[in-house]
Formats: structure tokens, C-alpha cells, sequence
């Protein structure tokens, strides 16, 4: 009997936290196989986004549509990121991890090289903006800028749009590349429960299940929220929004949400992610190709959660008390940051920097959390893939209100 995919994903994550915890840091030797199989997600995210979202736009038909369907995909990230904020918040104050979490302050070297690294991630984030427009789009895709390739593909695929038949051709490569890089795709997440066992296993066997009592409040509150967030939101969204069971949605969408789960990037599950919510979940190749990478850029629910909680953390480690004004600007400002967030490992503490500027809070603060951000980056990232994908099944039913989910499972 051949097992399934999502299984198979299954039982490689349950056998990476057993064998990491038994082994400890021998466990190391498997490593390579975590590191290949990133590289090789690596190795289709920057043509595949290019050309599925080449696709979703010119799929589209007319300006209207995509300016419709853009309108629907990032209001509803900003609605959901905000009550994602407002549950980190509340999580915050129902754990008040501040106070019972039995950790030391950060040291002065831990302090000093965090402000260092809050210092030049702040000035990255002035010039984000500008950052987006690539001066020269083959080598924005050369480094894997994500932002960079989407406005590209944006770009390319409004400029098809336009031109309109004389275009044709150009329209049918992308056609093509993109139908290629599903193929390749696909050949790759055959060997995904290999990829999860080495990326997760040395990260139990390098912590061990002892580093995580320290902190055990802080991780508590951000997975109880996340998970309240998942089944309120996400549920409600694809039940009453989109019409279907939410149990055949997450069934479907279980091997993205492990695999983002055990590599912390958003950028690397798009690829599962698009297959998942098109096979199993039964979402149209045009909405998928759309919000889904346009998702892992700009809709981080998970990261505008630990900003709520983070945010808490902080202040209550410090003996500040936030007035009623400064919560609310930490809900604008984590949200609107969480908005910002690239899709790749440990931009939750960039945000965080800004969410403390904002309520002057001390930037030392992120020395607390630093050393088990990749903890907290695994949990915040299943909950920004699960969002994405809610979203593409809204989006896809507020087009198209009688279409029947066909899945493949």
C-alpha cells in the first residue's frame, strides 16, 4: 500500500523530534540532507513564482480583474493580520509570560550585538520601498529577491496584458514554463519527508526538549495563539467564505504547513503550497499562482501574532505598563509591519525591532527572545501558509460563487 504524501511528511516529523531528542547533536549528520533538499526548493522558487504569477495576472483577462482580485487578496491580509495582533495581544496578557518566564537579562555583549543588528535591519527597512523595484530584474532574480521577482513579474505580466495579441507568444512560454516547473516541482516534494527529517532533526538535537522550559510561557502563548487564530479565522474563512469544509482544508493543506514548520520560510513552502491548495484543497491554477506568492511576501498573520505577544514579553520583563494609546499603536504598527515581512527565516525580529521603536520600548528586549526565535519563526511560519492558502479559497469563491472544490485526495 503506497502511503501518501502527507503521511509520509507526517512520519518524518514525528521521527526528526524522536531521533533529534535521542541523539542530541550526533544527529548533525543528517543535516545535508535538509540542506539539499532546501537548495533544491531554492533552485524552482525564483522561476516558478516568475512565471506563475506571469500566468495568474495575464489569466486575468483585464486591469479590472486584477485590480479587483488584488483589492480582495490584500484587504483581507491587513483584516486578518490586524485580529491576528489583537490575539497576540490578548495572548500576551493571559500568559504574562513576562512575569513568570525564569530567564536571566540579556547579557551586555548580547545587547550590544542585537541593537547592532536592530541598527541595520531598521535601515534596511527605510529602504524597502525603494528595494522592491529592482535596478536590474535578472540580478534581482540572480539573488532570489522575492519582492524584486514579484514586481517584476507584475510588471511583465501587465505589460502582456496590454500589448495583447502581438504578446500571444510570449504569454504561451510562460504558459509553458510555468506548466515545466510544476513537473519539477513535483519530482522534488517526492523526496519532501527526507528534506523535513534533516532540517528539523538537528534543530531538536541542537535545543533539546530542556532549552524550551525557560521559555516555555513565551512559546505557549504564541502556539495557543496561533492555533485559536488558525480555527477561528482560517476555519470561519474557508466555511463561511469559501464554502467548504474546513476539515477538507486542512487535511489538504498538511504537508505545506509541516514543511513550512520545520524550514521557517515562507518563500521555500511556496512551491508545496501552490500544489496542495490546487490538488487537494481543488483552488484554480489562476487564483493560487496569484495570492499565493503574493501571500508569502506580503501576509505574515504568524508574525503579526508574535509581535502582539513579543511585544508583552517585553514590556512586562521590563516592568512597563503599555497605556490603552500604545496598544493601539502596536496593533497598527504590527500590523502594517507583519505587511512588510519577506518570506524568509528571522524576519519576525526585523518587525519586532520596529514594533518597539514605535512604543519606545527597549530594543535590548529582542536579546530575550533571540535565541529561540527559530522556535518561534517555525510556529509564526505554519500560521502565515495556512493564511495564505484561506485566502486563496476566498478569493477564489468570491470569483467564481458556484464553483465545486474538486480535489484530487
Amino acid at each position: 500500500m503506497r502511503i501518501s504524501l502527507v503521511y509520509q511528511i507526517l512520519i518524518a516529523f514525528i521521527l526528526a523530534i524522536l531521533f533529534g531528542a535521542i541523539f542530541g547533536e550526533a544527529i548533525f549528520v543528517v543535516e545535508p540532507l535538509g540542506d539539499l533538499f532546501l537548495r533544491l526548493i531554492q533552485f524552482v522558487i525564483v522561476p516558478l513564482v516568475l512565471a506563475s504569477l506571469i500566468v495568474g495576472v495575464t489569466s486575468l483577462g483585464s486591469g479590472k480583474q486584477m485590480l479587483r482580485l488584488g483589492g480582495k487578496t490584500v484587504g483581507y491580509f491587513l483584516i486578518t493580520s490586524f485580529i491576528a495582533v489583537g490575539i497576540g495581544l490578548s495572548m500576551g496578557f493571559l500568559f504574562n509570560p513576562g512575569e513568570v518566564a525564569d530567564i536571566d537579562p540579556p547579557t551586555e555583549e548580547e545587547v550590544d550585538e542585537e541593537l547592532e543588528d536592530a541598527e541595520e535591519q531598521d535601515d534596511d527597512v527605510v529602504d524597502v520601498i525603494l528595494s522592491i523595484v529592482p535596478e536590474n530584474p535578472i540580478e534581482g532574480m540572480a539573488q532570489a529577491d522575492i519582492l524584486q521577482v514579484i514586481f517584476f513579474a507584475l510588471a511583465l505580466g501587465i505589460g502582456i496584458l496590454l500589448v495583447g495579441e502581438r504578446a500571444e507568444p510570449v504569454k504561451n512560454f510562460f504558459d509553458a514554463l510555468a506548466e515545466v516547473m510544476f513537473k519539477v516541482t513535483g519530482g522534488i516534494m517526492k523526496v519532501a519527508p527526507l528534506g523535513v527529517f534533516g532540517i528539523l532533526a538537528p534543530v531538536v538535537g541542537e535545543h533539546g526538549l530542556a532549552v524550551l522550559m525557560p521559555l516555555f510561557v513565551v512559546i505557549a502563548a504564541l502556539a495557543v495563539g496561533c492555533l485559536l487564530h488558525i480555527l477561528l479565522i482560517y476555519g470561519s474563512t474557508v466555511r463561511f467564505l469559501g464554502k467548504i469544509s474546513p476539515l477538507k482544508f486542512f487535511k489538504g493543506m498538511t504537508p505545506a504547513f509541516l514543511f513550512a514548520f520545520s524550514s521557517a520560510s515562507s518563500a521555500a513552502t511556496i512551491p508545496l503550497s501552490m500544489k496542495n491548495v490546487q490538488e487537494n484543497v481543488g483552488v484554480s491554477n489562476k487564483t493560487s499562482s496569484f495570492v499565493i506568492p503574493l501571500g508569502a511576501t506580503i501576509n505574515m498573520d504568524g508574525t503579526a501574532l508574535y509581535n502582539g505577544v513579543a511585544v508583552l514579553f517585553i514590556a512586562q520583563f521590563y516592568g512597563v505598563q503599555l497605556s490603552f494609546l500604545e496598544i493601539g499603536t502596536v496593533m497598527v504598527v504590527a500590523t502594517l509591519a507583519a505587511i512588510g515581512t519577506a518570506g524568509v527565516p528571522g524576519a519576525g525580529l526585523i518587525m519586532l525591532t520596529i514594533t518597539l521603536t514605535a512604543v519606545g520600548l527597549p530594543l535590548e528586549g529582542v536579546a530575550l527572545v533571540a535565541a529561540i526565535d527559530r522556535i518561534l519563526d517555525m510556529i509564526r511560519t505554519g500560521t502565515n501558509i495556512l493564511g495564505d492558502s484561506a485566502a486563496t479559497v476566498y478569493v477564489e469563491r468570491s470569483e467564481y460563487k458556484d464553483k465545486a472544490f474538486q480535489s484530487n485526495t
